[in-house]
């Protein structure tokens, strides 16, 4: 194939969420909150919480498998494996893509992790995708996949009725036209402490102290992170556009990072799209990190939302600060 003409496209798509379902009622049982409080803020009902021996790679390779089915590919075609987390299974190596590679049976085939939060997916697909451009590689496993209930304070209201547990997955291919038109990053370091685990790593090593003080746990300035999502998950999606000459009026249909209904519909306001053109399931799995838009996606495509060319735009923002958008045209 001419690689001046190559693209990535989304060949085949997959998810999986653990059995276990902690609703808002559960909750109540836990901290000081209500279902109502919960679903009037985000728009969460319920999220899946794994079991104590599950890990994210246990549920990114449930994913990948899936994926690699859907795509009708054979998994030793498979050149790359991606992987999109902010709870590997280690601390530092070795990464989750290699663990999930060992349990897909591919030995010798490149893999790796991508560190971007909720934005990961995003980051994930770019890098996918320029690797397709150039002909380095033909066929690429992208899973996003998230264990959050094992790094998640279950005292902390502010952040334990937000996130649950998934994964999804993605085999892109080439393709001669639509697919993958571009894809638009960003991040801001300067933000980095408005949404973090502060222990653990090479800044605050794992020590005693630090887990009596739980500083393991996921922390977040809820403020902070709200206002910044509601300006760039908009904009982020019209900065991609605007790189390949669209505009908001030719998007057919949003898949949006799962974090809050009303961060959504402020992104909805913005783009003017009507309700019918966004997919939203955070009603049931809640913010599920970097699984939160390939789950979304695969669940979107499966109940035929997305038409034969229609231009998708997904679109995401995480810790780091990071943001991103990808847009492609669906075959």
């Amino acid at each position: 194939m001419n690689q001046s003409s190559r693209r990535a496209k989304v060949a085949g798509l997959g998810s999986y969420v653990p059995d276990q379902v902690l609703t808002n009622s559960d909750l109540e049982e836990l901290v000081d909150t209500s279902d109502e409080w919960i679903t009037q803020r985000t728009g969460i009902k319920e999220r899946r919480v794994v079991k104590e021996d599950v890990t994210a790679s246990d549920l990114g390779y449930q994913a990948a498998q899936k994926a690699i089915e859907n795509a009708d590919i054979d998994k030793d075609k498979l050149d790359l494996i991606l992987v999109a987390t902010s709870t590997p299974d280690y601390v530092g190596f070795p990464s989750t893509a290699c663990l999930i590679q060992d349990k897909l049976g591919l030995p010798g085939i490149p893999a790796f992790d991508v560190a971007a939060a909720c934005t990961g997916f995003i980051y994930a697909l770019s890098v996918a995708s320029q690797y397709i451009e150039t002909g380095a590689y033909d066929n690429i496993l992208v899973i996003g996949s998230e264990a959050l209930s094992k790094v998640i304070d279950w005292e902390d209201r502010g952040t334990c009725v937000l996130f649950g547990d998934g994964a999804g997955a993605a085999v892109l291919t080439p393709a001669q036209s639509g697919g993958i038109l571009t894809n638009h990053l960003g991040a801001d370091g300067s933000k980095s402490d408005v949404l973090k685990i502060p222990g653990g790593g090479s800044c605050n090593p794992l020590s005693q102290q630090l887990l009596d003080e739980g500083n393991h746990y996921l922390e977040m300035e809820g403020s902070a992170v709200f206002k910044f999502a509601v300006r760039i998950l908009g904009k982020a999606a019209q900065n991609a556009l605007q790189q390949i000459g669209l505009n908001r009026d030719d998007i057919d249909y949003l898949i949006p990072h799962q974090a809050n209904i009303r961060i959504i519909d402020s992104a909805a306001k913005r783009l003017r799209l009507d309700k019918e053109q966004i997919y939203v399931n955070l009603d049931k799995y809640g913010n599920t990190s970097a699984a939160s838009i390939p789950l979304a996606l695969d669940e979107a495509a499966k109940k035929n939302k997305i038409k034969q060319g229609d231009i998708v735009v997904l679109v995401g923002f995480g810790a780091g600060l990071t943001w991103g958008a990808t847009v492609l045209e669906w075959t």
